[in-house]
């Protein structure tokens, strides 16, 4: 199987339908953290629909408009990162990302999404990695500026989250290439 070492016995690699079963232990035990800032957390809540979540990803990957990918420490998941939009006609994407809180602090997301970027650059060729976050996830607001992006603008009530707008920051990455 696909698997690259992450280092602090994690690794990288695809996340698939046939593994629904533990995405949804996964999104059960993340939920509450991840749930305010990813609104598929929400909709992940039994078998079928855990699997249909890692089916929408699994088309995106067919159609190559997008890619999932879990993070496993010690064998368990516990998070993970994916290209939300992949467009190679215009050699731009967004990569996202989620960690459950038993993992966080470790720097996985960062060596993770270094991994999609590197990938999304050198084999793909893209031009531009986009990072979209509510400015209020200040975790995620750090991975960016770890990863050496710059904060381009922020979106006013961008999108509607339970009842109220949330704004949302946009980063990004050029290919220097």
């Amino acid at each position: 199987m696909f698997s690259i070492d992450l280092g602090d016995g994690a690794e990288l690699r695809p996340l698939e339908p046939w593994q629904a079963a533990e995405f949804l232990a996964h999104m059960d035990r993340a939920r509450e953290t991840v749930d305010p800032w990813i609104p598929w957390a929400s909709i992940s809540t039994d078998l079928e629909s855990a699997t249909a979540t890692l089916r929408r990803y699994a088309d995106r990957q067919a159609a190559d408009t997008g890619r999932l990918f879990g993070i496993w420490r010690d064998g368990v998941l516990v998070g993970g990162t994916m290209f939300v939009a992949f467009d190679t006609g215009s050699g731009n994407c967004e990569i996202g990302c989620w960690l459950e809180p038993a993992a966080t602090g470790r720097g996985l997301i960062t060596a993770a999404v270094r991994v999609l970027i590197d990938w999304a650059f050198r084999v793909r060729g893209m031009h531009r990695v986009e990072w979209h976050c509510d400015p209020r996830n200040v975790a995620s607001s750090n991975v960016a500026r770890r990863l050496g992006m710059t904060l381009e603008g922020t979106l006013r009530e961008a999108y509607p989250w339970k009842g109220t707008r949330r704004d949302t920051e946009i980063w990004a990455l050029l290919n220097a290439h």
